[in-house]
């Protein structure tokens, strides 16, 4: 689309990495955009090296001059700080707009504060979009998750369309969700899942290089080699580059010398506590944000480790086809979460939320693409409410491949090889494949103590235990 037949300018608040990188895939794609940042020189200096697209772009060095660069009706896109510096730039740009325009937190805002935002008597239209696939992706083509009104996606679905990430068969990895913060949730639950990829695949990384004895290099190798089969992806992909990175100051592997305390921005944790609310079961997801933080205790963990011994290099009884097969049905379990807790949310929340639609956002541009998804995609389109775990296709795959999760998991047991996701999701899977569980020792206990009843399996009306007679 050229600029001439551009029916709207859009303008973007916020260029830090993410920001300029959106700001330059939009002018990209043929639509003008105005620019600004708070800090005058910024948005100089990303003006300056925009090279061929400069004419696209028009810098501006007040937030009045930005509104007033942009034909009505606008759209201007926050890429700012999640949280307040949102609400502040919503309060600013409040005498400025009119009641056509539309302000898009294209940021990772809390859902629920994008809920209170729709709600609140703004003097403008507001949406929140989910933009996954990090800096590379706001470039080139991320997967965007929308949600607020109808009419307001419909008014920029032509230029979300443009800038998105395209999957194999051409489709456009945008979509509306839902209403409210419908988007920002489904983003949500997509940082969940990455964390809990990441985190499986460092546990099988861990496994390779102290229980195999295996060399940075060779995971690499293992890693690439995986990216040709089943577990195609994103995060396989890299985690054979960065494996088999060398580092010039060292002399060796890159690997070897980068600290092990992970970083995070929070909205994994979103997703767990969340989670709770809605009673949607998603260890997986709990196990990578649990390990997170475990990560983050170096001191302690070094006293722990001074305390009761290093793990013992070596000596696994396991080969990389198992640890293959183990990633498989770890990412299938934690996907099916994932899906599980968006169903919930649609319920809670009254979103019709389209599961196939998501999977089918995901399979470009985002940091969770994967070949897999593809597949999703049709069994969700088959039966949106029925776990993935129970269709056909990962059903089968999980016969094949929950085995070697088994004996990956207790191996890692007994080596001391920690495995928190991958035996979470282990843990869930037998429980859900367990008609009869354990609960009703729980539901005895909770009467014996204080008479809270329960159901019997004879339907008989006897709702207590004998220690209610006493």
């Amino acid at each position: 689309m050229s600029a001439s037949q551009t029916e709207r300018h859009v303008g973007l608040i916020g260029l830090g990495t993410m920001g300029s990188a959106l700001a330059l895939n939009i002018a990209e794609k043929g639509f003008p955009i105005a620019v600004w940042n708070r800090t005058v020189q910024v948005t100089r200096d990303f003006h300056a090296k925009a090279g061929g697209l400069a004419a696209m772009i028009t810098p501006t060095e007040t937030l009045a001059a930005l509104v007033a660069a942009i034909r009505p009706p606008r759209a201007i896109i926050l890429m700012v700080p999640a949280g307040q510096a949102v609400d502040d730039q919503l309060a600013a740009l409040a005498p400025l707009l009119g009641p056509a325009d539309l302000v898009i937190d294209a940021g990772n805002a809390n859902f629920h504060d994008t809920n209170r935002r729709n709600a609140a008597e703004l003097p403008f239209h507001f949406m929140g979009l989910g933009v996954s696939g990090g800096e590379e992706g706001a470039r080139h083509g991320p997967a965007i998750m929308a949600g607020g009104a109808f009419e307001d996606w419909a008014s920029v679905e032509p230029m979300l369309h443009a800038i998105a990430a395209r999957s194999d068969d051409g489709t456009p990895c945008a979509a509306y969700l839902g209403p409210e913060g419908a988007g920002h949730f489904v983003k949500a639950v997509h940082n969940g899942i990455e964390y809990a990829d990441m985190q499986m695949i460092a546990e099988v990384y861990g496994v390779m290089r102290d229980g195999l004895n295996m060399a940075a290099p060779e995971i690499g190798d293992t890693f690439a080699r995986w990216n040709d089969g089943v577990l195609r992806s994103y995060l396989v992909e890299i985690s054979g580059i960065v494996a088999k990175a060398h580092d010039r100051l060292s002399d060796g592997p890159l690997l070897d010398v980068i600290l092990d305390a992970a970083g995070q921005k929070g909205t994994g944790r979103w997703t767990v506590i969340e989670a709770q609310n809605l009673a949607a079961p998603i260890p997986v997801i709990e196990a990578a944000v649990h390990a997170r933080n475990v990560s983050a205790r170096l001191a302690e963990r070094a006293a722990g480790q001074a305390v009761f011994g290093p793990v013992e290099a070596g000596g696994a009884d396991l080969s990389t086809e198992d640890l293959e097969h183990a990633l498989i049905a770890g990412k299938i379990l934690c996907y099916a979460q994932g899906f599980s807790m968006m169903s919930a949310a649609g319920t809670e929340f009254g979103w019709d939320l389209d599961m196939p639609a998501i999977a089918r956002v995901w399979r470009a541009g985002c940091i969770i693409r994967s070949a897999m998804l593809n597949d999703m995609a049709e069994a969700l389109a088959e039966d949106a409410g029925r776990n993935l775990i129970l269709a056909h296709f990962f059903a089968n795959h999980l016969r094949r491949s929950v085995p070697a999760l088994r004996k990956v998991v207790a191996t890692g047991a007994l080596h001391g090889l920690a495995c928190p996701a991958l035996a979470s999701g282990l843990a869930w899977f037998d429980m859900m494949r367990t008609a009869r569980g354990t609960a009703n020792m729980i539901q005895a206990q909770r009467d014996f103590f204080g008479l809270h009843g329960f159901k019997r399996l004879d339907g008989r009306d006897l709702p207590h235990g004998p220690w209610a007679e006493a």
